[in-house]
């Protein structure tokens, strides 16, 4: 980890939710761009689409939002450093950071061709393989950067131990970035007509070195011909950036009834009492527990193996492990919706104040 990213943990703790009392700030970090063309289509280079669709959305906002402020990465076709991105973004405050992007997969893929959906990432460890590998790709343009393993704490963008950090001093921001990377899904399948991948957590270094919430997302395949006919057009790009500007607008919505709910909220979570569950003993989930999508609050991540009743766990019931390489994660409760899942977690905050809502399909966090 760098000592840049050091400095941001020792101080996201001390930080507010959001930046300032004044106007919202959004930061729109169209990916890629100049010398990093991004994946390639058989028509249009990923970095364009991503200023395309970045710009489109950003107008809609200063248009119908007089009280936000829209702040890029990038208005034109140039090479920005990952860490100077974020900085634009810590510099200016930011309320929210949304970095757009353009999905592929390998060229040996069989799949190439047909795959499609949209897939909104948070901050987190990789989770799964497919993860990873879009992780890689989107990383990889720190090697246009000179000493790129200095400024970011990496020494091999190719290997999976690189993305392990501690993920738990990251998550400062993590309720209100899955909050609207799940608001942007839903409106990315209602407006735009996208296929659901839904809300993934991986290790993007982008995500990592911004100090507010803040989302990846992937808008579809460039790999497959008709989804990089639909983004490269001008009709794709404008139902693409309404996506982005109806999930804003129910954002903000959001967090506007979180904060006049939050004194409520304390008072259901400091109970004496600790919270109960059907369980009484850790559960060791495997691939086979989940057929469908549930919500879970993860309390605690290491290497350690905790035993089901070790005090670790402060009283709570139930709590399910994970095991993803040598890291074990615990989870507690399960929801089918993510208000439900918000519930849990204002429940457990009490006891583990840097809890947050994971997303678990088929037995397996994503």
């Amino acid at each position: 980890m760098s000592r840049f990213t050091l400095f941001i943990c020792l101080c996201l703790a001390f930080l507010p939710c959001m930046a300032d009392e004044g106007n919202f700030v959004l930061v729109i970090d169209p990916g890629h761009g100049g010398k990093d063309v991004g994946a390639p289509g058989s028509k249009v280079y990923e970095k364009a689409i991503n200023l395309e669709v970045a710009l489109k959305f950003g107008e809609l906002v200063e248009e119908r939002m007089k009280d936000v402020e829209v702040v890029y990465t990038r208005r034109r076709d140039k090479f920005v450093p990952l860490l100077e991105r974020a900085k634009i973004a810590n510099d200016v405050k930011g309320d929210l950071f949304v970095s757009i992007h353009t999905n592929s997969l390998d060229k040996s893929n069989k799949k190439r061709k047909t795959t499609k959906g949209t897939t909104t990432y948070t901050l987190g460890l990789h989770r799964t393989d497919d993860n990873l590998e879009v992780v890689k790709r989107e990383n990889s343009v720190i090697m246009f950067e000179e000493n790129y393993a200095a400024t970011y704490g990496i020494t091999d963008p190719e290997s999976a131990e690189s993305y392990i950090f501690n993920e738990m001093c990251q998550n400062h921001y993590m309720e209100q970035s899955v909050d609207f990377a799940s608001a942007l899904q839903r409106q990315f399948v209602k407006t735009a007509g996208r296929t659901d991948w839904g809300v993934r957590q991986a290790g993007f270094l982008v995500l990592r070195e911004t100090s507010m919430p803040s989302v990846l997302v992937e808008l579809d395949f460039i790999c497959n011909p008709v989804q990089e006919n639909f983004m490269a057009s001008k009709d794709g790009q404008k139902k693409l950036a309404e996506s982005l500007y109806a999930a804003l607008v129910e954002y903000r919505k959001s967090i506007g009834k979180e904060q006049q709910g939050e004194q409520s909220a304390a008072t259901i979570g400091s109970g004496s009492t600790g919270l109960t569950s059907q369980q009484s003993n850790t559960t060791t989930v495997s691939g086979d527990v989940y057929s469908s999508v549930v919500y879970e609050v993860q309390i605690l991540a290491g290497t350690s193996k905790l035993a089901p009743k070790s005090r670790e766990f402060k009283g709570l019931k139930g709590v399910k492990r994970y095991k993803e390489g040598r890291i074990y994660k615990y989870t507690y409760g399960s929801a089918t919706t993510f208000s439900e899942a918000k519930e849990l977690l204002r429940q457990v905050r009490p006891k583990f104040k840097d809890a947050f809502i994971v997303t678990v399909r088929n037995g397996k966090i994503e």
